[in-house]
Formats: C-alpha cells, sequence, structure tokens
C-alpha cells in the first residue's frame, strides 16, 4: 500500500492524496491550488496533463467537504478522463454544486474578458487559461458522478477496501474519512482527518471521535496558535453591534464567505433578537450564493447541533427574522447605499476580494460612523490583508478612497480548530498503536510547530511530507 501527497504538502491549500491499494487507486480530495494558481508552486513531475497522474488510472474519489481547495479540481478530474464516482456526504454534494458552479461562472466570465481583447498576448494567455479552466458543462457532468454516503456507516468500495465517514464539524457535511484495508491477510487502517471543526461552533456538531487506526493524516492549519478571542460568537456580535449600530447610528459592514461563515452569522444574529431583544437592526445578506447555501441548511437541519435543533423547534426559523432581508439582484444591493438608518450588511467574499462586498466597502470606508468587521483570514495582498494592516488609502476598482472607517477583526466565527481542538483529535489515538502521522494543509512553520508539541506529547513517528513524496505503508 502506498500514500503519495500531491497537494497541501508544506502548504494549505490544493488538498489531494493518493492511496493506492495493489491496483486500486483511490484519491482522497481533489482541491484548487492557490499557489500553483499564483505560479508559486512548481509542477510535480513533467507530466503533460493537469494533474502528476493519469485522471484515467483513479477508481474512486473520496471527499471530505465543500470547500474548494479541498473540491475545486473536480471537473477537470473529469475532463483529463476520470469515469468513475466521487464518495461523500448529502450536504457536502450539495455545497459542493454551488461552489463549483459558482467557480464555473467566473471561469467564463474571464474568458469572454480576454476574448474581447485584441491583443494577441492577450489571446496567447486565453489559449493557456482554457486548459485549466472549467465551465458549467464540466460541473454537471462531476455532479452526475456523486454518490452521498450516510456518516458513520462502513461502505465497501473494493474487496477489502472500506470507506467510513465521521462527522468533523468545520462545515455542514463535512467528514474525517477512516478507510480499512485487508491487504495479503493484513488489516491496516488510516484516517483522513480533512479539515477539524472547533467545539461549540454555530450550527454544527462537534467533531466526533474516530477509531485506532493506523496511519493518521491530519491537517495543520492552526498547528502553532490558539484562537485569539475567547467570547462566544454570540458575546462577540452582541458587543460589535452595541457599539456600531445602537450606540451610535452606524453601519456594520461583515465581509463573509457565503458557505457556512454567513449561515452561522445570520443564525446568531437570529438568537440575539430572539434571546436579547436587540433593538430590530436592518440586516441585509448580498450574496446569491449564500442564498443558495442557507437552503441547503434549511434542508439538513437534522444534521446540525442540538442547540440548533432546539432553536428551531421553538422559532421554526434559522435564518429568517424581523428586519432580514436577501438581496437577490445587483440593483437591490447597490439600493442599500440609500439606506438611512442603522444596518448591518453581509457580503462575500471573506476576504474584500471580488464579489458584491467590494461596492459596499467603497460605498462605506471613507464614513466615519461604518464599522467593517474582518471574521476570518484574508490572504496577503487583498483588500481586507490591506484593511487589518492600517492602509490609510485604498484604490477598489481604480478609485482611490479614504478610510475612515473603523476595521475591526474577530477570529470566533473561523471554522477551523485551534491546536488545542488539533491535539484532542490527535489524542483520541494512541502514540504506541499509531504507526505514523502526517501533518498537511498548513504553513510549514505551522507544521514544524505542531510537530514538536506532539513530540512531548509523546507521538515521535511524525512526518511533514514534501509535496510529491510517496510512503510504502
Amino acid at each position: 500500500m502506498k500514500l503519495s501527497f500531491l497537494g497541501a504538502a508544506r502548504q494549505v491549500t490544493g488538498s489531494m492524496f493518493l492511496l493506492e491499494v495493489d491496483d486500486y487507486r483511490i484519491l482522497i480530495d481533489c482541491g484548487s491550488d492557490l499557489e500553483r494558481s499564483n505560479g508559486q508552486t512548481p509542477p510535480i513531475t513533467p507530466h503533460t496533463g493537469f494533474f502528476p497522474f493519469e485522471a484515467s488510472s483513479i477508481n474512486l474519489v473520496l471527499l471530505t467537504h465543500a470547500h474548494v481547495d479541498h473540491s475545486g479540481n473536480l471537473p477537470n478530474l473529469y475532463r483529463e478522463g476520470y469515469e468513475g464516482q466521487i464518495l461523500c456526504t448529502e450536504p457536502t454534494y450539495a455545497l459542493t454544486e454551488v461552489l463549483l458552479r459558482d467557480a464555473a461562472t467566473l471561469n467564463q466570465k474571464r474568458i469572454n474578458e480576454l476574448n474581447a481583447s485584441k491583443k494577441q498576448r492577450v489571446r496567447d494567455r486565453q489559449a493557456q487559461m482554457m486548459k485549466d479552466l472549467y465551465l458549467e458543462k464540466q460541473v454537471r457532468e462531476t455532479m452526475t458522478n456523486v454518490v452521498p454516503i450516510a456518516f458513520n456507516r462502513r461502505f465497501k468500495v473494493a474487496d477489502g477496501i472500506d470507506v467510513t465517514f465521521v462527522p468533523a464539524g468545520h462545515l455542514l457535511g463535512a467528514a474525517h474519512i477512516v478507510i480499512n484495508v485487508l491487504e495479503n491477510g493484513e488489516r491496516k487502517s488510516l484516517c483522513f482527518s480533512g479539515d477539524i471543526g472547533r467545539r461549540n461552533y454555530p450550527l454544527l456538531v462537534d467533531p466526533a471521535p474516530v477509531p485506532q487506526v493506523d496511519y493518521l493524516v491530519c491537517e495543520s492549519t492552526y498547528g502553532n496558535r490558539l484562537h485569539e478571542h475567547k467570547m462566544s460568537p454570540m458575546d462577540a456580535l452582541a458587543d460589535v453591534i452595541q457599539r456600531t449600530c445602537i450606540d451610535i447610528p452606524g453601519r456594520l459592514i461583515i465581509p463573509s464567505f457565503s458557505v457556512g461563515r454567513t449561515q452561522a452569522l445570520l443564525y446568531t444574529l437570529n438568537r440575539l433578537y430572539n434571546e436579547r431583544n436587540f433593538p430590530p437592526i436592518k440586516v441585509f445578506s448580498d450574496s446569491p450564493m449564500a442564498y443558495e447555501s442557507t437552503k441547503i441548511y434549511m434542508q439538513n437541519i437534522r444534521l446540525m447541533n442540538t442547540e440548533a435543533k432546539e432553536f428551531y423547534e421553538e422559532n421554526e426559523a434559522l435564518f429568517d427574522f424581523q428586519n432580514f432581508e436577501f438581496l437577490e439582484s445587483s440593483k437591490a444591493s447597490k439600493a442599500v447605499s440609500n439606506y438611512g438608518e442603522p444596518c448591518i450588511i453581509i457580503s462575500s467574499s471573506g476576504m474584500v476580494q471580488g464579489g458584491r462586498v467590494e461596492y459596499h466597502v467603497a460605498a462605506n470606508i471613507s464614513n466615519p460612523y461604518s464599522t467593517i468587521l474582518i471574521i476570518g483570514y484574508c490572504a496577503e495582498g487583498t483588500l481586507g490583508w490591506r484593511l487589518l494592516n492600517g492602509q490609510s488609502t485604498l484604490t477598489i476598482k481604480g478609485k482611490e478612497h479614504q478610510v475612515m472607517a473603523r476595521i475591526e477583526r474577530t477570529d470566533v466565527f473561523s471554522g477551523h480548530g485551534d491546536r488545542n481542538d488539533l491535539m484532542q483529535f490527535v489524542q483520541m489515538q494512541s502514540p504506541e498503536t499509531l504507526r505514523r502521522l502526517f501533518l498537511v494543509h498548513g504553513e510549514y512553520e505551522s507544521m514544524e510547530a505542531f510537530r514538536d508539541t506532539l513530540a512531548e506529547a509523546g507521538y515521535p513517528q511524525v512526518e511533514i511530507p514534501r509535496r510529491g513524496q510517496t510512503y510504502e505503508l
């Protein structure tokens, strides 16, 4: 049995791992590699295709969850010749379709912009991009091959191989994947953590325990740090709203990812208005993708935590409350600028890079009565990163703006478990029984720090694979 690390190795994005049992080849995740997209990560091999293997040689794909750094290259896999199935949970199936369709729409816009150019170098670039950009047709083909699997049920995928999806928190439908293999009369087991959620997160169940395994592939996003803010999401959001919309008649702009983060925000706001008698401040959610994702959340209440299910039974709604409005059209989005009362605007993207949120930031960034609350990670160079780093002016869509709004940040809505959560996950495994532990999905400094923490806890067999590295198990 061989395990190859083809993505998220000494970096955060592009999760992709290849497990080979004799002639049976399983791909675990097939995510977009943002580092590769930026030209920072060289190809693994001189293979002529998009992937460092023949897509047609893969027998099965297992998907931990819907986020594009885990799912975003699935359409390219089919375009290059893969003909098998994708196994994942029911919510992951639905959310993945939303995310991939959105990516295909953006790809088409990029191609249209390049096609409109009369410059030869731009047309050459368009020809190169066409090799890497999938469209709606490839997304439809991908989704017809997805097979939803229930949580906590063993599913036989081949002779001597079965898989189990275990709740991971982090995002609706997210799973740890446990694989049991019978090879040459010997039983071996592996667990791929996916992304590990944090405990007591709005709507989501806590990460569930996994059985003892021989090999563990563990994410390490927060391997070297703890969450900074210790307040509960309700208390943190209540504090910000009180200061920005009640004590003064201001506006609160919250850049938020449409899938997962926006639903946590809306549910928390609903609880605030129901349980703490907050004034009915108008709330606008401005993201078509958030609208589609929220419908999927409503269809899967049975998979949410006890608190959310009880709240729904009592109030008959998770996300719909007084003075709340989804903005479906661009016209309605721009009209919010004329709303004269205190309000909260939630819009994508979370990094303030692309999407409708750029318009809201541009319209409010020079207003000293406005506050922009950053609730997630912002990659270097994005507008969100520039705001957090105290730039006094920002150029948005070619126009320069003075930064006069208040800029705040909180990590209480981060869906990633921190170092303590990661340790709790790993310590379900006996260090005497676990043969090897692989760290993935994190910055290299985070991985090194987490390896040291694990060594102190008695886990000596910790590896930090390089991209393209293969291990015999």
